[in-house]
């Protein structure tokens, strides 16, 4: 065993004044210090030397494989890369195609909202908040809706459960929040309500269980249907252009009297007649009216000295005439293709 150990000696000897290069050293460190190595093979055979003996040839491989360790760890040192000529940043590959840059912008939605919301302020109107959960009274009996009208119905309007009261709600339209500013301020009142209203629909390419609205409302001593029509009109130049062609039809809403909707040309056959206008090329953009008097004396507001004006439209109807876009729920399914061109 002891010669064993001795040529092994002069092996090592003989690969050590061979190391020229780092590769050199990690092929001496492979062939001689690692688990499977000549040095470990030997203490393997170790178990096979008489017990008189194991003392001095353990003595003799312990001090082989110091001599083997400290001759690998010179030469590593030796050819090791000098830390200066490590550069300190990964050196860029100018051959690589640059990278695109997505800037993030507001969603087509909330980017017609604020475009309204510029229109009717430019016009003095302020901008009012208010619930998304209401009651029976904010949402329907202040607004002159009879007991029986259809809109109170389960099919419509979304209930929440509220202890022991039956008449907590999801609003189906922001005109709870005239209501609220009509108790809460004294004409001259001009201001919007935008906001997300919901209602028990089907979900259509033309309706949504959830959309958003903006409604106006003007109070004060005077207040005409000519200066309604000027309002609506007026922006609805501003929104979709100087040369739109706009018509007046009378409607009903059981909060105002008179009541009427704008129309405007559809977008589409432009007058023509086609599916999405139902071939009476007009499209409807926004219901409006003169505040019904018991709208008025509900909020503490005397009809007989103030009269006023309210309208109110979808804001996803409105934008889906404005860019030609045949079905709502696209603007809901966050499809890149669409995003991407506003």
């Amino acid at each position: 065993m002891l010669e064993a150990i001795a040529e092994l000696r002069s092996q090592i000897e003989a690969d050590t004044a061979a190391i020229a290069s780092a590769t050199d050293a990690e092929a001496f460190r492979l062939k001689h210090l690692v688990r499977k190595g000549t040095i470990a093979g030997l203490f393997d055979r170790l178990r096979e030397v008489p017990k008189e003996q194991k003392r001095e040839v353990g003595q003799a491989l312990n001090e082989l494989r110091t001599a083997a360790e400290t001759a690998f760890a010179e030469a590593e040192t030796r050819f090791a890369t000098p830390e200066s000529a490590v550069p300190s940043h990964p050196r860029a590959d100018v051959t690589l195609p640059g990278r695109t840059l997505y800037h993030g912008h507001e969603h087509p939605l909330m980017q017609a909202k604020a475009r309204m919301e510029e229109i009717f302020t430019r016009m003095g109107f302020s901008i009012a908040s208010g619930p998304d959960i209401e009651d029976d009274y904010h949402n329907f009996e202040a607004l002159n809706f009879p007991p029986d009208h259809p809109a109170r119905d389960m099919q419509d309007t979304f209930f929440v459960e509220s202890g022991d009261r039956a008449d907590v709600l999801l609003r189906t339209h922001t005109s709870p929040v005239q209501i609220r500013v009509m108790q809460s301020q004294k004409p001259p009142i001009r201001c919007i309500m935008p906001g997300r209203v919901y209602r028990n629909e089907a979900i259509t390419a033309r309706a949504g269980a959830e959309f958003y609205q903006v409604e106006g409302l003007y109070i004060d001593k005077g207040v005409t249907m000519a200066q309604l029509k000027g309002t609506v009109c007026e922006f609805a130049r501003a929104y979709y252009g100087a040369d739109v062609n706009l018509r007046f039809r009378t409607s009903f809403f059981p909060f105002t009297e008179p009541s009427a909707e704008l129309d405007i040309t559809c977008f589409l056959c432009k007058g023509d007649g086609c599916r999405i206008c139902k071939e009476s090329g007009w499209l409807e953009i926004l219901g409006c009216g003169m505040v019904h008097p018991n709208v008025l004396r509900n909020c503490g507001i005397d009809p007989e000295i103030y009269s006023g004006y309210a309208f109110g439209m979808g804001i996803e109807r409105t934008l889906m005439l404005k860019i030609g876009l045949n079905d709502l729920r696209l603007l809901y399914e966050n499809d890149i293709r669409l995003l991407e061109q506003f």
